[in-house]
């Protein structure tokens, strides 16, 4: 099934209030006191590998307040990818790779989604109203796509062209997580290994993430990459001619340091395989 799934989103509309506080063109979204959109570490990194986290975090600019949502619900993963960043840094340390996350909630744009789908605001985030997303005004709209999903891409865009520029071969690893249990239903793969047209470097990951007899490693579910779901592999990735994955690892394995840190290492060692087999260079 799409990825989308986990979010059940749709279209930006409805009759809550959201677009009276923007009725200029000098509307901003961030206040200068917030940090960037972007997180980076690593730029100057030896390694092959370029990881990415499209859903780091879960902050939203303070001119959102909460988006009309409890603080249970922002915690949830219809606003982040929990434990996704803290695995990337722990792999892009061990690998010497270049890490690029972004820095705000998929709540406030989904910089997972081309902006000119329904999805990449969301109003329904699984079974829960998004009351801040609704009846927004072009400028907020504007504004959230000019603030927080524009820089997030064109660092990464930036990131992988100095790369070309310098003749550095380049492999995208996008990190996400997933939910353990959707809409009642508990999923049974402990990580899982998407792509969309091009399996091959994906391919090679699944096979050493599935060596450990005692995982369950999904082969493109419970969803997969499609041009219609994600922005950043079939973008950065499958355009560009770049071998890539995007791997997905349950969240309730992510919760502690201690399970953070097993995953990273287990995802490194993974990667470093695959990368030796996809360069035909004997272990």
């Amino acid at each position: 099934m799409p990825k989308s799934i986990d979010r059940d989103v749709n279209a930006i509309g409805g009759g809550v209030a959201g677009g009276d506080a923007a009725r200029g063109a000098d509307y901003q979204l961030l206040g200068a006191d917030e940090p960037p959109a972007v997180l980076e570490s690593g730029r100057q990194g030896q390694s092959n590998f370029v990881i990415v986290v499209d859903h780091a975090s879960r902050r939203i600019p303070a001119r959102l307040g909460d988006l009309g949502l409890p603080d249970p619900e922002l915690q949830r993963h219809i606003a982040w990818d929990i434990g996704a960043l803290a695995v990337a840094r722990r792999v892009a340390a061990e690998l010497d790779a270049a890490l690029v996350a972004q820095n705000y909630s998929r709540l406030v744009i989904d910089c997972n989604r081309d902006p000119g789908v329904a999805s990449s605001i969301p109003t329904i985030g699984e079974s829960i109203a998004i009351p801040g997303n609704v009846a927004l005004s072009e400028q907020e709209i504007v504004a959230r796509r000019r603030e927080i999903f524009d820089p997030y891409h064109a660092h990464i865009r930036a990131l992988l062209d100095q790369r070309l520029a310098a003749n550095r071969r380049t492999i995208l690893v996008a990190q996400h997580s997933m939910t353990n249990i959707f809409r009642g239903v508990r999923r049974d793969m402990h990580a899982a290994v998407l792509y969309n047209r091009d399996r091959r470097f994906a391919g090679l990951v699944l096979d050493m993430l599935r060596r450990e007899g005692n995982l369950h490693i999904a082969d493109n579910e419970p969803y997969f990459v499609s041009d219609a779901t994600d922005y950043t592999i079939p973008r950065h990735g499958e355009a560009r001619g770049l071998p890539h994955v995007e791997i997905e690892i349950r969240q309730d394995l992510l919760l502690d340091d201690a399970g953070q840190s097993e995953w990273a290492g287990r995802i490194a060692a993974a990667l470093r395989s695959a990368e030796r087999a996809f360069m035909g260079v004997s272990a």
